[in-house]
């Protein structure tokens, strides 16, 4: 397959950003520089807060900004454009009209691997911010596929937005049981058969192999899908 570039729309957050490009550097075989993946990363960093432009219905203010980032990319020339943030893909329809350039569902792309795994009527923890959850876009996605998307409580979603925002976000540490004992509360006590990381900044905090295998990331399905796009082998395949 012949070898394309990548754009990225990044800085929603920038750490998740970081994330997501020493994921796609790791995860592809490559011998030496030139078999890695041509990027062009655009932290834009100063975008709106998804989830306030959503719950607020301010979300052309999103969408003029991101406009300009759309432009430039397809001046560089890219082939494709992935955008590591979960919450702005609410506005997914409306981005990819402006570009006559693929942008990556990494929304469709997680729900596919779901489904593959799991089947229909398989119930599907989400963790992920307020804009996430209240945008329903994993939610018009489950029903697609005929799974069943389980939102956590009042008081768990606190407790996770409390994660993204005052520790992810603020580059502060955050102890992986914490976050585990979310995962593991969806799948024990809530009864789901499959937990979605459906928050770029909840990518970044490390859990165990053996909670893990019962998650989709988000994040790593758009790794895996912006090296398969862009010609390249994964070497975790």
């Amino acid at each position: 397959m012949e070898a394309k570039s990548l754009g990225v729309i990044g800085g929603m957050g920038p750490k998740a950003t970081s994330v997501f490009f020493d994921h796609v550097i790791e995860q592809t075989a490559a011998d030496r520089d030139q078999d890695h993946i041509n990027m062009v990363i655009l932290n834009h960093a100063t975008l709106p807060d998804r989830t306030s432009v959503i719950l607020s219905q301010k979300g052309e203010l999103f969408l003029e900004a991101v406009a300009k980032d759309l432009k430039l990319l397809e001046a560089t020339g890219v082939s494709n454009i992935a955008i590591p943030c979960n919450t702005s893909h609410y506005f997914y329809d409306e981005m990819q009209k402006m570009t006559s350039i693929n942008i990556i569902n990494m929304v469709d792309e997680s729900l596919k691997v779901i489904y593959d795994a799991y089947g229909e009527h398989c119930k599907v923890g989400i963790l992920a911010t307020n804009g996430t959850v209240s945008s329903g876009v994993y939610r018009k996605g489950c029903d697609q596929y005929n799974m069943q998307l389980h939102e956590p409580s009042e008081e768990v979603q606190e407790h996770v937005m409390d994660i993204i925002y005052n520790k992810v976000k603020r580059n502060l540490p955050v102890e992986p049981s914490e976050f585990e004992g979310i995962i593991q509360h969806l799948l024990e006590h809530d009864q789901c058969q499959c937990v979605i990381i459906a928050c770029t900044e909840l990518s970044c905090i490390p859990i165990q192999s053996e909670i893990a295998k019962h998650c989709v990331d988000a994040m790593a399905v758009l790794v895996q899908k912006s090296i398969e796009l862009s010609g390249k082998q994964s070497i975790t395949k």
